[in-house]
C-alpha cells in the first residue's frame, strides 16, 4: 500500500514591482462634438484647438489606420477646409470594418467642423461629406441563399 506524503505548502513567489502603464488621455477644455456614421460604424468625434494630432480609440492615427489611403480619408475634411494642423482630434469609434470606421470618422469630423464655423458648410457640402452614406448590407431572406440569390434549380 502506497504511503501518503504530505505536500509542503507552496511558498508565495517574490512580489515583483507592478509596472504602471501610462494611459493617454485626450486634451481637456472646450471642444466641438459630432457623431459620424457609415454602415454599422458610429464615430464620436471631438475637435479641440491644438496641434493637429489624432487619438482614435486611444491609439495614434498611424497605429489605427492600416493604410495611407484610410489616413487620407480621415484627414480629407480638414484638408479641403484648410484647417489641417489646427485641431487635436479625439475619436471613439465602434462597429463595422476598418473602411466603414474611417468613413464614419470623416463624417463626424465634417459635422464637427460645421459646429466650429458655419461658413465652412458650403465647402464641405459641395464635396458630399455631410450626407450619411446609407448603404448597408441587405438582410438574408427565408428560403434564399443570400439576400436575393435563390437556390439552384434542379430539373431531376
Amino acid at each position: 500500500m502506497p504511503t501518503k506524503t504530505k505536500k509542503s505548502p507552496k511558498t508565495a513567489p517574490e512580489t515583483e514591482a507592478i509596472e504602471t502603464k501610462e494611459v493617454k488621455k485626450g486634451p481637456s477644455g472646450k471642444y466641438f462634438y459630432a457623431n459620424g456614421r457609415r454602415k454599422t460604424s458610429v464615430a464620436r468625434v471631438r475637435l479641440y484647438k491644438g496641434d493637429g494630432s489624432f487619438l482614435i480609440n486611444d491609439k495614434v492615427l498611424d497605429k489605427f489606420c492600416q493604410t495611407k489611403v484610410l489616413e487620407e480619408v480621415i484627414k480629407y475634411p480638414l484638408k479641403i477646409t484648410g484647417l489641417a494642423g489646427k485641431f487635436t482630434i479625439t475619436v471613439r469609434v465602434s462597429g463595422g470594418g476598418v473602411n466603414a470606421q474611417a468613413e464614419a470618422i470623416r463624417h463626424g469630423i465634417s459635422r464637427a467642423l460645421i459646429k466650429f464655423d458655419e461658413t465652412l458648410r458650403h465647402t464641405i457640402k459641395q464635396q458630399g461629406l455631410l450626407t450619411r452614406d446609407p448603404r448597408v448590407k441587405e438582410r438574408k431572406k427565408f428560403g434564399l441563399k443570400r439576400a436575393r440569390k435563390g437556390p439552384q434549380f434542379s430539373k431531376r
